[in-house]
């Protein structure tokens, strides 16, 4: 949906979207739309930049640790007379102080990237998602407005049975009075026992009332 998508863009302009795979609510989506093979790319994408800051992030604070111990050793080993060991150890700090430097370095050049890495896995994340859940919410609109068809032709006929229910009913009222009038109480109690009449209006005057679906199912 590339029209779509352009919308999505501008929509999500100048707003600050959080980490999408550390956010609960991001995930929480995907119980309704399913599992989606171009999510989870995008997904594993964003996870793997993460875990690379996170990597880098404690690269420098261990090198960091660790090159403030070589500059004490330094400090403590300028304290002793000087000797043939005292040379031989101050260079191989210093030689191990450089190679910490240009770690750090580049590490620190690296890191530097992330904010930038994040922020396009992230948007291509939530353009996916945007995409996938505006399809979804879609597809969902058809299903209700064909669920709610559905339920205003069936409350349609449930109507006309209702009424054809009590108008028979009513019928039979009349013809068992109508006989029983004519053929008194003695006659016609070969009738009684199939059908016991019953005064509908009096019985059934809120059937419809409440076997009736609530015409707000439609919105």
């Amino acid at each position: 949906m590339p029209q779509e998508e352009e919308y999505f863009k501008e929509a999500l302009v100048g707003k600050k979207v959080p980490v999408l795979t550390l956010d609960n609510q991001w995930h929480k989506l995907f119980t309704q739309t399913g599992e989606n093979d171009e999510i989870h790319d995008l997904e594993e994408k964003l996870n793997e930049v993460l875990k690379r800051q996170g990597k880098v992030n404690t690269e420098i604070k261990s090198l960091s640790a660790y090159k403030k111990k070589v500059m004490q050793d330094i400090m403590d080993t300028m304290e002793l007379p000087d000797s043939a060991a005292k040379e031989k150890k101050m260079e191989e700090s210093k030689r191990i102080i450089e190679e910490t430097n240009q770690k750090l370095e580049e590490y620190n050049d690296e890191s530097l990237e992330f904010p930038k890495l994040i922020d396009e896995a992230n948007f291509n994340l939530m353009l996916a998602t945007m995409r996938i859940c505006y399809a979804k919410i879609q597809s969902n609109v058809a299903d209700i407005d064909e669920i709610n068809q559905w339920i205003s032709d069936f409350r349609v006929k449930l109507k006309k049975k209702v009424f054809l229910k009590q108008q028979k009913q009513i019928w039979n009222d009349e013809l068992y009075s109508y006989m029983h009038s004519i053929f008194g109480p003695d006659v016609i109690e070969v009738f009684d026992m199939k059908y016991n009449p019953k005064n509908v209006l009096n019985k059934e005057t809120d059937v419809i009332g409440s076997t009736n679906i609530d015409a707000n199912a439609q919105t």
